[in-house]
């Protein structure tokens, strides 16, 4: 942020690149949430659900990097849109497995302290999915405003 007050000539308006990297910064501090809670609550064991949840996020993270690698140039802008589509897809595909992690976990989990674990993880990392969606929504309004 200091950078972006020093920089004389922004590809954007400084506004949106300040709300994108505060987005960003989201993104960063939720990723750290999960690997502490998960040190935290010594989580020795984890489920396909869980996996898939990190693995969505990871890649909400991975399409995230690809925009904003793309936005020097907004000649890109139907690459950074359809990056943005699917970040949005990724997030609805973390909402119906979370829904169903939670299902299978309340029905199916018998120690307490696992269930509450898991549930914990399984809420962080879906959340970790709409940030990325946040940050694509920011992307998006950048792009319509300026290209």
């Amino acid at each position: 942020i200091a950078l972006l007050q020093r920089s004389f000539v922004t590809p954007f308006d400084r506004e949106d690149m300040h709300r994108l990297i505060n987005r960003m910064d989201d993104i960063l501090d939720l990723t750290q949430d999960v690997a502490e809670t998960m040190e935290l609550y010594d989580l020795r064991r984890t489920s396909m659900d869980s996996v898939q949840l990190a693995e969505l996020a990871e890649m909400g993270c991975q399409r995230v990097r690809d925009a904003v690698a793309l936005l020097s140039d907004m000649n890109n802008a139907d690459a950074i849109l359809k990056l943005c589509q699917e970040i949005d897809r990724i997030e609805s595909d973390a909402d119906r497995v979370m829904r169903s992690a939670m299902s299978k976990l309340f029905r199916n989990e018998s120690h307490i302290r696992q269930l509450i674990k898991l549930k914990e993880v399984y809420e962080l990392l879906e959340a970790l999915t709409d940030k990325c969606e946040e940050v694509a929504d920011v992307i998006e309004a950048i792009v319509l405003q300026h290209a």
